[in-house]
């Protein structure tokens, strides 16, 4: 038989080394941003203070002890201990927790979360081979090392899952309010597998749904209201030199829109045409849009002065063609993240809706930004549970996990329907894992409607909804779903 390398476990442990004192690094230099990371997990933001010294400090100590002879099992125990715990946070992040919060600097900020979950995978085992090579030049029996490692493994995996287990979920806890689910509201009828999951809801317009990708920007695609026929358009712009960030599409009448908010520009087609012009440029940056018409638009952006949101209206035709309105959004904490929410504008309504995030609030106003009604949902956060910190560079971060109270928002005529991210009193946790829960408001007067499930596909929630006089459609994974609403819902419509 073949003889080990007994160098194996000195380059383990070396790797080990440049492993952790590069990540302990680069923690250090961007430290603000670090504790701020740390703040946003669902598990660490109680200690993120603690803790954001505690990680830099444990791995320089554990680069020292794999550094020398007499101390590398030692090292490389720890090192088993600190990727084990590592590994299962991951793991209880990805399956079973409701926010799922930035990655922490280092390496991992440059992966996504699952592929953080393959490489801690990897580590464990590479350091677990490692001991037991050592330790097999000590003695040939390896029940012991084979005990320490499974011992150590299961430890740190324990304290992480109990610490898990007992923290305080955000969005777990119920709320002093309770649903009324309607008596089957929708129906589903018909799915469409569209092979990606990168889509989203540009609009609807006649007898079609018009989906946008935001992996192909560029592409408009086209699906009828039964969901028979997928026809794509490949968009060709007038002007494109351009830094975009993420160019969005949407539908209105017989034309669409291409937008980035980050570069002030936005473009028209006719539905059918590949080819958009320029309509505005470098009248005004911002983050969300909602278009009245051709040459009439709502913004959100932000202020020069402070960074703060604000709504205004672009209309082309005027000089000037901006109106800032700053007094609209009401800032309750930093300006920002207090007053994020979005947008919704039926075809079938004069209104425009704007749905706060992070507080139980709807504006209604109308085309000039003229507030008409505030509206409540039926939680009681009204105000937002957030904590922020403006950086150095003037931006602002979440400094722990937010409560997120609304999610993704459609409406049709008088109704606003809302994925809601709060359990209520009563409700079954067990169901609020198989499903995702919708409410229905009126919009014309303050009413809630009632509430109804969607299932999950697997576990993972729809992403995107869309509302007609018939259907609710829905984007989840790689599916385009419609339920054809009944009588608690459609009496509404007709």
């Amino acid at each position: 038989m073949k003889k080990i390398n007994p160098q194996i476990p000195v380059i383990i442990g070396y790797f080990f080394v440049l492993l952790f004192c590069y990540a302990a690094v680069s923690k250090l230099l961007d430290f603000e941003n670090f504790q701020l990371q740390l703040a946003q997990s669902p598990l660490l933001s109680a200690y993120a203070g603690f803790i954001s010294y505690a990680v830099i400090s444990i791995e320089f100590i554990i680069s020292l002890l794999l550094c020398f002879p007499q101390t590398r099992v030692v090292g490389l125990y720890a090192s088993l201990s600190l990727m084990s715990g590592f590994t299962i946070y991951i793991y209880l992040i990805l399956n079973y927790s409701d926010f799922i919060p930035c990655s922490c600097g280092g390496i991992l900020e440059k992966l996504g979360w699952t592929e953080h979950l393959i490489f801690n995978t990897i580590c464990v085992i590479l350091v677990v081979a490692g001991i037991i090579i050592f330790e097999k030049r000590k003695a040939p029996r390896l029940i012991l090392p084979a005990v320490f490692c499974s011992s150590t493994i299961v430890i740190s995996s324990a304290i992480v899952i109990i610490l898990f287990s007992s923290s305080e979920y955000i969005i777990k806890k119920d709320n002093n309010f309770t649903r009324r689910f309607l008596l089957h509201p929708v129906l589903e009828d018909k799915s469409l597998d569209l092979a990606l999951n990168s889509y989203y809801f540009a609009g609807i317009s006649g007898n079609n749904i018009y989906l946008g990708n935001v992996t192909a920007p560029l592409l408009l695609t086209t699906v009828d209201t039964a969901l028979n026929t997928t026809r794509v358009l490949r968009v060709h712009l007038d002007k494109s030199d351009y830094p975009f960030r993420s160019l969005q599409l949407q539908v209105k009448d017989s034309s669409y829109y291409l937008y980035d908010g980050s570069i002030p520009i936005i473009y028209r087609g006719t539905l059918g045409d590949t080819m958009v012009h320029t309509i505005s440029y470098q009248d005004a940056f911002f983050t969300q849009l909602a278009i009245i018409d051709s040459l009439h638009f709502i913004i959100r952006t932000q202020s020069s002065q402070n960074r703060q949101y604000m709504l205004a209206t672009l209309n082309l035709p005027e000089i000037p063609k901006l109106h800032l309105y700053p007094s609209i959004l009401e800032k309750q904490i930093d300006g920002v993240f207090d007053v994020d929410g979005k947008f919704t504008f039926s075809p079938n309504s004069t209104e425009v809706l704007y749905t706060y995030t992070y507080r139980n609030q709807i504006l209604a106003m109308d085309k000039q930004l003229n507030i008409l009604r505030k509206l409540h949902t039926i939680d009681t956060t009204t105000i937002a549970k957030i904590q922020t910190r403006r950086l150095s560079d003037g931006t602002h971060k979440m400094s722990a996990p937010p409560l997120k109270v609304n999610g993704t928002v459609a409406s049709n005529r008088n109704l606003l329907f809302i994925h809601s991210n709060l359990k209520g009193r009563h409700e079954s946790s067990k169901m609020w894992k198989r499903a995702s829960v919708v409410d229905i408001y009126r919009t014309d007067q303050q009413e809630y409607i009632g509430s109804f499930y969607i299932e999950n596909k697997g576990k993972t929630a729809f992403s995107h909804i869309a509302i007609d006089d018939q259907y609710l459609y829905v984007l989840i994974e790689k599916e385009l779903k419609r339920y054809r609403f009944r009588e608690p819902i459609s009496k509404y419509f007709n």
